[in-house]
């Protein structure tokens, strides 16, 4: 059995809390500590430290933009607009580009699966964008 202090592995332990554990659960605890202290002398050496605080507030406001009110709202209804466009697109387009831009799906890959080529799918991407954006410029209007 080892010993082994609480505090140690705690941060927020305020005083000593000394437990006997299991070898075998000391030793996966002295094993982490080492793999944790390798990656610290790695990240280290290479200088790969990607903070950008400087306690001015930037990575901050990097990370947590919160949009107002205003924004919220212009967002969901530049979504709905765009959903009912596509909508109005003829089915093979709408399917084509939500695929490719929403889905993340390859123009070939898309190919494949439709079993046509890839420039049909290009073409068929190409004019359903022409078509969106004519709808979008009407609904505006």
């Amino acid at each position: 059995m080892a010993k082994i202090n609480l505090r140690d592995y705690y941060p927020f332990c305020n005083h000593d809390i000394f437990l006997d554990i299991p070898d075998e659960v000391a030793t996966v605890l002295l094993e982490a500590e080492r793999q944790e202290e390798a990656y610290r002398r790695r990240m280290y050496r290479h200088k790969a430290h990607y903070s950008l605080d400087r306690n001015d507030g930037i990575e901050h406001d990097i990370c947590f933009a919160s949009l107002s009110p205003f924004e919220v709202y212009e967002h969901k209804i530049t979504a709905q607009q765009l959903n009912v466009a596509i909508s109005a697109l003829p089915d093979k387009q709408s399917k084509r580009i939500y695929a490719h831009y929403v889905l993340g799906i390859s123009k070939s890959e898309i190919a494949r699966a439709e079993r046509v080529s890839e420039k049909n799918i290009r073409k068929s991407i190409s004019q359903g964008l022409r078509n969106l954006e004519i709808l979008l410029k009407n609904f505006y209007e």
